[in-house]
């Protein structure tokens, strides 16, 4: 699934899969990856300061994430550039959803939110 949208002059596109391999469906453990990539289309860089994820599994049960930069970096995005990156969050089900945000600043020291809206981790044919 790929979903893509603009927050505030920030473009952010969405690819999920399933991981089968890291996956243990008995034990109730549902693998899935997602790849990001955020693209600037200010006319100044802007730094990704935080993220914060709400991850919800079938079950209505929620996680919240939230921390510094990611995947252990503050990427600065110059003008028309993109940063992409891939990471992971285990569900106790087959299917939930992720929304969030990141936290940006500009050159000037602005700092304001682009959204992710939320959108679908699922095993293949899990929804019809």
């Amino acid at each position: 699934m790929i979903l893509s949208e603009i927050s505030n002059n920030i473009a952010i596109q969405v690819e999920t899969a399933y991981l089968p391999e890291q996956s243990d469906p008995d034990k109730k453990r549902y693998v899935f990856s997602y790849h990001i990539t955020i693209t600037n289309h200010d006319s100044q860089p802007v730094q990704l300061l935080r993220r914060r994820w709400l991850i919800v599994d079938g079950d209505e049960q929620v996680q919240e994430v939230e921390g510094e930069g990611v995947i252990g970096e503050q990427p600065v995005i110059e003008p028309q550039q993109s940063y992409s990156y891939t990471s992971g969050t285990v569900l106790a089900t087959r299917v939930g959803s992720m929304q969030g945000h990141y936290q940006m600043k500009t050159n000037d020291g602005q700092t304001f939110n682009a959204d992710i809206e939320p959108f679908t981790l699922a095993l293949p044919n899990a929804l019809h």
